[in-house]
């Protein structure tokens, strides 16, 4: 008789899945019957894409790694000017290359709340423009799955990078999929970060592409809600100015500050 057996890397998805699903019952369960649980963003985490040798979307004259920190930094500067008792830790606050496991182990040695990972998109069609914000989750759009494959292919420059994250392999749509199970426990408020950060950029007159869900693996194995924002296309030479300046990348750090602001205030709310 033919026996058919999943392999583990599928067995150990479907467990986390499982898993997760019972962790967000119990929690619930928990504030109706028990001390009622509140939620306070103390810590938060701010990961500049790529860095040192990992330059991430180039073009002539600009790098990705080199605009994702510098925004960072401005963001940085927002809240801590704003909320004095908030912890904010940044992954890299110099052009040096941090392995994507790295950057999960950072925010979970925090115990932070939050993770926000600050990216550029590209595209091969120069026209292509907009913001979009991403959380762990199954794919909706092929184009989904192409973003996650680039921004995951920084682990080819990783040694190891098949034992340390447990089989992945960037050229294989399955391994995507299985990793965005991972964060399940915590989508509501990925989502809902993901959403205020978009509202944010349109109000500032940007074209939103709008919130997704893909498997990046620098998400996957933070124990807290997390979120990767696309500022914009490095390769729309109007956008990659826009992205290139000053004076506009403080708007966008702003935006995004606005964003983890109402973000704040809803979470601590409920």
């Amino acid at each position: 008789m033919f026996k058919f057996q999943l392999p583990s890397i599928y067995l150990k998805a479907i467990l986390i899945f499982g898993l997760s699903v019972l962790f967000t019952v119990f929690v619930s369960s928990f504030r109706v019957v028990g001390k009622p649980y509140k939620y306070t963003l103390k810590t938060i985490v701010i990961d500049p894409g790529h860095g040192g040798s990992d330059p991430g979307c180039i073009t002539t004259n600009s790098q990705e790694k080199v605009i994702a920190l510098q925004v960072s930094l401005k963001l940085g500067k927002f809240l801590r000017d704003s909320f004095p008792d908030m912890k904010v830790i940044f992954t890299r606050t110099v052009d040096k290359f941090v392995d994507l496991n790295e950057r999960a182990v950072m925010a979970n040695k925090a115990k932070a709340d939050l993770f926000l990972c600050i990216h550029v998109n590209t595209s091969a069609n120069s026209t292509a423009y907009g913001t979009e914000s991403y959380a762990m989750g199954l794919y909706k759009a092929e184009g989904n799955l192409s973003v996650a494959k680039r921004e995951n292919d920084v682990v080819l420059l990783e040694t190891d990078y098949k034992e340390k994250y447990e089989g992945y392999d960037p050229n294989s749509p399955e391994s995507h999929i299985i990793f965005s199970m991972y964060q399940n426990a915590y989508l509501d408020k990925s989502l809902s970060l993901a959403y205020n950060i978009e509202e944010q950029f349109k109000k500032s007159k940007r074209f939103s592409r709008g919130v997704k869900q893909a498997g990046f693996l620098v998400l996957w194995k933070c124990s807290m809600p997390s979120v990767l924002c696309e500022t914009g296309f490095i390769s729309n030479p109007s956008e990659r100015a826009y992205i290139t300046n000053d004076s506009c990348q403080n708007i966008i750090a702003r935006n995004l500050f606005i964003a983890i602001k109402k973000y704040k205030e809803t979470a601590e709310r409920n």
